[in-house]
């Protein structure tokens, strides 16, 4: 009946009323938002106090003057209601827009209000654009949509928007406490909590639960009646599921899940409410983030006290292991095997590292594959090398202004100082005492392709550990194929002269090294660039040449229709 009766949209009903005392209205209004929050109830109460004769001073209608009287025993002829859902062509439009030029009998304004506009169709809202660019002065259209995004913008621009919000659980909560203390029905907190949270910010939705609720309840709202009478899962569920994951008490979430199951409850239902549960555990743990949680005083409480025992990284991972069940549970074929996998993981989440069945990831392969290359390298000792003073592959550093040089970034060096390399690098890689070309082994053993290409990934991944300026060399030698041409004869092909060139200065390291873990004093590494085919385009006319000799048939089949090459 009047402003101050609807709930929480206290700054739009501020403007309107505003707006009645001062006179200065608009001629077009558009209300949008969620379904059941007050737009069309907004839109009555807003026609009554424009056309009210007698307002009060906070811009209320009086419903004591002959308008507001007329309006509420609805026989106004000054305010039209049009429902576009229902009357959305072309002719309904027309006819209502036939209306507007007879001026108001009674009041000072004629008032229509269309709701859900965006059910009207194109060629409607092209109509009723006409009368929108240049209305008569006499006449202010409301419109009401849930659905803002399908209006044509011309409409909207035309429009005073007022958005309208969601209703809060706390809103909807007092509303409904208000409409008990009226109807002399008892009712628990608790109980409104669980209707406001069912009617996820639909005033109006909650208003018909509630009424459910209390001929099911018989004019006492309790708890247990409620989520009976909505077929909820009790909150006592969660909390319970929730401590014993931390417990890690696989067993008892078994038997509960089983029980959730029997009172015939969906298992991915327990899932999606669990998921929430944990998510408001999460708010729960900053006072910041406190105020998200839209639940009684009672719930927030106890969710704090859950939040204290719970690790943040405990919930953490529980989210995102039940996020994932709730993405595969449609496509799953043993939903039930599904939820019982989801909750044996989270109940594992907090158990120690080294505990039996734990859950945790298995062992990493790269460290697997370390190890077997480790124990496929020889186990005696070779004296150490003395000669070198850097402990790594180094190439070595040309004297001078290098860095007026253009750089290869792709390469990791400059054009100078690959024309500078020329001298065979000193390197410490390998055990053993003499210089690298002097370390002979008395028997020279035979190598497999299998040991040279082990021997040869083992050397690459030792490269950038002891010296991180051959990083980039030693990525590329990875994807080298070393071969064996002959006896003791090692072959790698490079891609181009560049290449060859870094690879060169390292020739003499390299080949040390595969001499020493392959256990053979002969083995020589050639390095070679690899031949590019020289790829021959044809042109058309060569094409068809070439065709011709192929095929001679081509040629009768050109003369035979005089055709001609284009």
């Amino acid at each position: 009946m009047s402003f101050d009766t609807v709930v929480g949209q206290t700054a739009l009903t501020t403007t309107l009323k505003n707006a009645v005392k001062s006179g200065k209205l608009a001629h077009a209004y558009l209300f949008c938002g969620p379904r059941g929050v007050g737009k069309t109830t907004c839109a009555r109460i807003f026609a009554k106090a424009i056309n009210c004769q007698n307002p009060t001073a906070d811009g209320e209608a009086c419903n004591e003057c002959e308008s507001c009287q007329s309006f509420n025993e609805q026989r106004s002829f000054n305010i039209f209601e049009l429902d576009a859902a229902s009357n959305n062509s072309v002719e309904h439009i027309k006819t209502l827009m036939e209306q507007t030029r007879i001026p108001p009998q009674v009041g000072k304004y004629k008032v229509f209000i269309i709701d859900e506009v965006h059910m009207l169709s194109t060629a409607a809202f092209n109509a009723f654009l006409k009368t929108l660019e240049e209305p008569p002065a006499h006449v202010i259209f409301i419109l009401a949509t849930t659905e803002k995004h399908k209006i044509l913008p011309t409409i909207l621009s035309r429009c005073q928007i007022y958005d309208f919000e969601r209703m809060t659980v706390q809103n909807t909560v007092n509303h409904l406490k208000h409409v008990a203390q009226q109807e002399g029905i008892q009712y628990e907190e608790e109980a409104l909590a669980i209707i406001a949270e069912k009617a996820d910010g639909g005033m109006r939705d909650a208003l018909s639960i509630f009424d459910q609720a209390v001929s099911f309840c018989q004019g006492n709202v309790t708890y247990q009646k409620v989520i009976e009478d909505l077929n909820v899962l009790d909150s006592e569920y969660y909390f319970r599921l929730v401590d014993y994951c931390l417990d890690n008490k696989v067993k008892e979430s078994m038997v509960l899940l089983n029980d959730v199951i029997n009172k015939g409850f969906d298992g991915g239902l327990l899932i999606q409410g669990l998921a929430r549960h944990v998510r408001n555990v999460l708010m729960a743990k900053d006072p910041q983030t406190l105020p998200l949680l839209e639940v009684s005083e009672q719930a927030k409480l106890r969710y704090q006290e859950q939040a204290k025992k719970c690790p943040t990284a405990f919930l953490f991972q529980a989210l995102r292991v039940m996020n994932q069940c709730d993405i595969n549970y449609r496509q799953s074929s043993n939903k039930r095997l599904l939820v019982e996998l989801t909750l044996i993981e989270v109940a594992q989440i907090t158990q120690p590292d080294d505990s039996v069945g734990s859950g945790r990831k298995p062992r990493r392969l790269k460290s697997l594959f370390k190890q077997l290359i480790q124990n496929a390298q020889p186990k005696k000792t070779v004296p150490q090398v003395t000669v070198a003073t850097q402990e790594s592959i180094t190439p070595a550093r040309p004297t001078g202004n290098a860095g007026k040089g253009f750089q290869l970034s792709s390469i990791g060096t400059s054009w100078k100082q690959l024309r500078e390399k020329s001298k065979p690098i000193k390197m410490n890689i390998l055990p053993g005492t003499g210089s690298l070309s002097q370390q002979k082994d008395n028997t020279d053993q035979e190598f497999s392709q299998e040991d040279l290409e082990l021997q040869w990934m083992s050397m690459c991944n030792r490269m950038p550990q002891r010296n991180k300026d051959l990083a980039g060399i030693a990525a590329r030698m990875k994807n080298m194929n070393p071969t064996i041409s002959e006896k003791s004869l090692v072959e790698v092909i490079v891609s181009n002269e560049l290449v060859k060139l870094e690879m060169d200065p390292i020739k003499k390291a390299i080949e040390a090294t595969l001499r020493t873990y392959l256990h053979n004093s002969q083995l020589q590494l050639v390095i070679q660039v690899s031949e590019k085919q020289q790829i021959k385009v044809l042109s058309r006319r060569e094409q068809l040449e070439e065709m011709i000799q192929q095929n001679p048939a081509v040629e009768m089949l050109r003369k035979a229709f005089d055709l001609e090459l284009a």
